[in-house]
Order: C-alpha cells, then sequence, then structure tokens
C-alpha cells in the first residue's frame, strides 16, 4: 500500500487504464507502445488531467457539459486536490492520488500542473479567444502544458527547455485538431475557441459560425486551424527522436492519429460537423505502422524546416 495514498499503486494504475480507454481511444492506442513503467506512468498523468477537465465542467469523459454556475467553486476544488497531491496527502479521489504517485516517481511540479489548471481557470471566465496569439496561449495551457508533464513523466530533464518546447508542440498540435474537430460540440456549450479576429475577418457574426450560409467560410478557417498545428507537429517529431525507442515510437503514433483528425476534419469540408469525425480502428493500426517506420529513421529535413515556421512557442507564454 502506497502510505501517500488510500489506494494501492496498482489499484490506482487500473483506475487510470480505465480512465483513458473511455476518454481517449486515440491516446489509449498510441499509449500501448510505451514500456511498461512509462505506459503506467502516462496513464496515471492522464487520469489526473481528465478529471480536472471533467470535475470543472462537470461532465463524465469530456460528454455534455453540465450545468456550469458553480464553476469557480470546482475549479478550487480541482486546485485543492492538485496540491493534496503534490503534498502527500491521500485526497481520496483515484485521479488525484495518481498524480501524487507519479510526480513523487517522476519530479513533476506544482507549477506544471497550474499551467494545466491554467487552461481550465480561463473557460471558467466564459473566456474567448480575440486573436490568434489568444488561441495559442488556450491551447498551451490546456494541451502543451500537459505534453510538458508528460515529457518529465518519460525522463526528459525539466532543464532541457528544447525538448519541453518540442513537447509543448505536439499538444499544441493536439489541441488544433481538437478545437476543429468539436467546433459544433463547442458551440452547443455556448463556446468557441476560434479567434474574434477570425471570424470577423471572415463576416461570419458572433455566435453564427455552425449556421449553413457560413459553412464553407467555416470550412476554410478549419484549413487555417490545421496549417496552423503542421509547423508544431514538425517540431514534435525533432523532440520524438531525442527520446527512447518505444516512447518515440508511442509519440510518432500519437502525432500521426492526431494529425489524421485534423485532416480528415478539412477534407469533409462543410460536412465536418453533420458527425463526430473519427479515426477508424484500421487507420489507427496504419498510422502506429507508420510511426515505427519514422521511430526507425532520421527526421526528415522537411521537418526541421517546417519547425521553424512556427509563430509561437512554449517560451512565448511562460
Amino acid at each position: 500500500m502506497n502510505t501517500a495514498s488510500s489506494f494501492s499503486r496498482d489499484a490506482l494504475v487500473a483506475h487510470a487504464r480505465e480512465t483513458i480507454a473511455k476518454g481517449s481511444k486515440s491516446f489509449a492506442a498510441a499509449s500501448r507502445l510505451f514500456d511498461a513503467v512509462t505506459r503506467e506512468r502516462v496513464w496515471l498523468l492522464y487520469a489526473w488531467a481528465r478529471a480536472c477537465d471533467d470535475l470543472i465542467d462537470a461532465q463524465d469523459l469530456g460528454g455534455a457539459l453540465g450545468d456550469q454556475a458553480g464553476a469557480p467553486a470546482r475549479l478550487a476544488h480541482v486546485r485543492a486536490l492538485t496540491a493534496q497531491a503534490f503534498a502527500g496527502t491521500p485526497t481520496g479521489t483515484p485521479a488525484f492520488d495518481a498524480l501524487g504517485v507519479v510526480a513523487r516517481e517522476t519530479g513533476l511540479t506544482p507549477a506544471m500542473a497550474e499551467d494545466v489548471i491554467a487552461g481550465f481557470a480561463l473557460d471558467v471566465t466564459d473566456w474567448h479567444p480575440r486573436e490568434e496569439a489568444d488561441l495559442m496561449r488556450y491551447c498551451w495551457h490546456v494541451a502543451g502544458a500537459v505534453g510538458v508533464m508528460m515529457a518529465v513523466v518519460m525522463g526528459v530533464s525539466p532543464r532541457d527547455e528544447d525538448t519541453l518546447d518540442r513537447a509543448a508542440d505536439l499538444g499544441l498540435a493536439f489541441q488544433l485538431a481538437n478545437i476543429a474537430r468539436d467546433l459544433a460540440e463547442d458551440d452547443a456549450a455556448g463556446r468557441c475557441y476560434l479567434p474574434a479576429q477570425w471570424l470577423a475577418d471572415a463576416d461570419i457574426p458572433p455566435g453564427e459560425q455552425l449556421k449553413p450560409p457560413y459553412r464553407p467560410v467555416l470550412a476554410g478557417l478549419t484549413a487555417r486551424l490545421c496549417d496552423l498545428a503542421r509547423p508544431h507537429e514538425d517540431s514534435a517529431r525533432i523532440g520524438a527522436a531525442r527520446l527512447r525507442f518505444r516512447q518515440r515510437w508511442a509519440i510518432l503514433a500519437a502525432a500521426g492519429i492526431y494529425g489524421a483528425i485534423a485532416r480528415q476534419v478539412a477534407a469533409r469540408g462543410t460536412r465536418a460537423w453533420d458527425s463526430r469525425t473519427r479515426v477508424s480502428r484500421g487507420a489507427k493500426l496504419v498510422w502506429i505502422g507508420r510511426a515505427l517506420v519514422q521511430a526507425l529513421l532520421p527526421v526528415p529535413g522537411r521537418c526541421r524546416t517546417g519547425a521553424l515556421r512556427r509563430r509561437f512557442t512554449r517560451r512565448s507564454f511562460v
């Protein structure tokens, strides 16, 4: 029994494995490629991030948002449980005890966790991005900062600034794909992560982006999101090359699967939000195979050139 948790480590891992299987089938598939120790730690960290999102938004594994009236109190509760986890105090909640375990095993810090929670805090304040830089700051908090924590879990030194930058880039690319895919779901919840300036430049009135007359223009903005993600995917591939083989394979597989989501959304055009865009199990296996080949080869020169096109990096926000 772990003295800093009400649950055994095995129980926490089992809970985390179930959480990622239900909460992110794409990342769950890629996580199977990690070595056993890394895989468990990645699951433990994912369980915490998923629980934070669900608790603050009053939802279940990313489902429909619940009543948002008590969101500020729920945000404070998440911060309190996270602080307890880092202090080594049992929280009685598996996902937060999981964070305590993985933090003690890898050296994650409260500041790293707060970077993530700050993204949830933006949603609590009914925040909307005005410019592209605001969009990228949001992506940094809710996904890029998670990428940094994942890198540390994989053994990257907290002092290796360049590799952490590239880990954050993978999170940025993931989140841009999520935003493109989830425009309809976010709209139903009263949220929009497309910058107001983008909508104004496209002559789309606020809150009208999903209406039929604006669908063709919205498809163009989705393609813009995908273009914005590409340099960050390239940068992430450079960082992945510095990881151990199985870690590299897993990260490249995840990058390929999430990149496929973004490209499928762009390819579906005005029909992209009629139903949720998914990558089939067969397609995931193809991307896992491609990632294996990529993991065995040097980073292509086009990735190094593409990464130079990034307009924002982790250091733009920290």
